[in-house]
């Protein structure tokens, strides 16, 4: 029997990203779970999660959602967490221009209120337009945002990077964006 890992990514996402209480699992403060118990406790609900299938998760994750500690006793998602965890991050200082993917709905709220977090802890945003292409994809036609990075960190406003390479910030305010035509 073939495992689908897209749908155990997107199973693992939820519980580790929004919800481990669906399962009964407890995050530690910076978003860990202990495999072990997220094994036995995700085969109550969805069996046949083994840790060779998770390794393959979390290895062949197109956008590398997860990641291991050292020793894999522990796992975690890289961002884009609704739930209080504090994932350690370090401030560092991003590229003159970043990217975000979203669609044309968005396009008023963005041009008055910037982009927002929402209920997740970050904005998150890529190096690559590709990456935004994608992004933006995902609801329909895409809209790229270009954000001025650079200035906003010039300007004091932080930036950190996940483990998988996106960059996270609070906020983006309106006049740091610029709308990609084609």
């Amino acid at each position: 029997m073939k495992t689908n890992t897209k749908h155990i990514s997107k199973f693992l996402s939820l519980i580790l990203r929004h919800n481990p209480s669906k399962i009964g699992l407890e995050l530690d403060e910076n978003g860990w779970a202990d495999v072990s118990e997220l094994i036995t406790k995700v085969n109550k609900y969805k069996p046949g999660l083994t840790n060779d299938i998770l390794e393959n998760v979390v290895k062949s994750c197109d956008k590398q959602r997860f990641a291991f500690n050292e020793n894999r006793s522990k796992i975690r998602a890289n961002q884009g967490h609704s739930i209080k965890v504090d994932l350690e991050y370090t401030a560092v200082q991003p590229p003159e221009f970043l990217y975000h993917g979203t669609v044309g709905k968005f396009r008023e709220d963005i041009r008055r209120k910037g982009l927002l977090k929402m209920s997740r802890h970050h904005v998150h945003l890529s190096e690559e337009l590709e990456t935004a292409m994608r992004v933006g994809s995902r609801r329909g036609v895409p809209i790229i945002l270009i954000v001025k990075s650079g200035d906003m960190y010039r300007k004091g406003i932080e930036f950190y990077q996940s483990d998988n390479g996106v960059w996270l910030t609070d906020t983006v305010a309106p006049e740091y964006i610029e709308f990609k035509t084609k």
